[in-house]
């Protein structure tokens, strides 16, 4: 540049100001190039447009639910009377058997033998009986012309007498000798269905076996037995009426039966009795319900829960869609002052498909947020939607 100006010095001072004149230009384009992002950067979006519902107070059913299982109304251990061989199982595992109906043969012979030789001793006795009557009938009319004293006729009766009672005691055990033989055909004593039969033809079974033969289950009934916590007892004590515990179980309202599945049991039962005292070794008291099993189509062994249900002339209603849980606590995002949203605990006293119903936490004529909750934080602005509770109702049933 210096020897340009000592050569041309007009040249040289037209490209002087110019390059002074590109400088200033280039740096205020910098300068508000700058200033446009930071702008960019600082420009708030508009907040999000959501549906939102006030809550209201309803009619409703909620129901508490206890873990259940299900046994016959009699569990029969089915046990041998008679020792011996087991040579017949007329029944399969699982086999619906009627009253009466046969089911395992033990093995007879030394029964048989034994009702032979109670026969036959049955069979001397009345010989001797018959044998004494004729002693007794041959010295009567002696007596009574007075050719012998009743001394001898008296000893022949007190003989008779002797052989009646020796008779009566070989029908005794004759009949023994055949209930012995009886027991040796095993019958159902009720009808219902049999369990696991862990013995197999050819095992030696008797009065000394540890283990049933199997177990029979009747199960035109039912029963299902579940337990309250001390809390839920105290609960269930306070919920409904009576002054004993008795009368609170006649005040019960019928009970229904959750199935595995989900499914509801069709037929309802009734909670008939209490045990008289808690568990210690898990602190709970055990109830028992009936349920009619007509179709057989609960068996013992099943399990399911027992739903206690509780009417509410009115309770606060909100759409499990409007929830949000943390850490096991339901939450919902409440709407503020500014249409400004704010998270809440909320405590659950009992549910249905869709809804919970709330204890705690929120009142009547509170807005939420619908759906939508997952992309808010507290504070967050919104524009409100307002959606009818009573249509929503409507169209998603309690």
């Amino acid at each position: 540049m210096n020897n340009i100006n000592q050569k041309f010095p007009r040249l040289g001072a037209f490209l002087s100001k110019y390059a002074i004149l590109f400088i200033g230009t280039m740096t205020i384009g910098l300068l508000e190039a700058c200033n446009s992002t930071s702008g960019s950067e600082g420009m708030a979006y508009p907040p999000q447009s959501l549906p939102v519902i006030t809550l209201v107070q309803t009619p409703a059913t909620t129901y508490q639910e206890y873990n259940a299982s299900i046994e016959g109304s009699k569990d029969i251990e089915i046990r041998p009377q008679a020792d011996g061989i087991l040579d017949k199982i007329y029944v399969d595992e699982g086999a619906h058997v009627r009253k009466g109906q046969p089911l395992f043969y033990i093995n007879s012979r030394i029964y048989q033998e034994q009702v032979n030789n109670a026969k036959a001793n049955l069979s001397a006795a009345k010989a001797n009986l018959a044998q004494t009557q004729i002693n007794v009938n041959k010295l009567a009319p002696l007596v009574q012309n007075n050719v012998i004293s009743d001394v001898q006729l008296k000893t022949a009766q007190a003989a008779y007498d002797v052989a009646a009672a020796n008779v009566s005691q070989a029908q005794a055990m004759v009949q023994q000798a055949l209930i012995n033989m009886g027991y040796t055909v095993i019958k159902a004593p009720v009808e219902g269905y049999i369990g696991r039969i862990p013995f197999k033809i050819g095992s030696l079974v008797g009065t000394t076996t540890v283990e049933a033969l199997t177990v029979l289950s009747e199960t035109k009934e039912v029963y299902a037995y579940f337990s309250l916590s001390e809390n839920d007892f105290l609960r269930f004590k306070n919920q409904f009426a009576g002054n004993t515990i008795e009368e609170k179980i006649k005040s019960l309202p019928p009970v229904e039966l959750m199935l595995p599945d989900g499914s509801i049991y069709p037929q309802k039962g009734k909670v008939q009795t209490v045990a008289g005292q808690f568990d210690n070794s898990i602190g709970a008291i055990s109830f028992r319900a009936t349920f009619p099993n007509a179709e057989r189509l609960l068996r013992s062994g099943n399990t399911g829960k027992v739903r206690i249900s509780q009417l509410h002339k009115a309770v606060l209603v909100v759409p499990q869609e409007a929830t949000f849980e943390i850490q096991d606590k339901v939450f919902v995002f409440a709407l503020g002052d500014s249409n400004k949203v704010m998270s809440k605990p909320i405590v659950i006293a009992g549910k249905t498909a869709g809804y919970y119903f709330v204890e705690s936490g929120l009142q009547a004529g509170e807005k939420i947020v619908f759906t939508g909750a997952g992309n808010l934080k507290d504070g967050m602005a919104i524009l409100p939607q307002p959606i009818s509770m009573d249509s929503l109702l409507k169209v998603k049933s309690l």
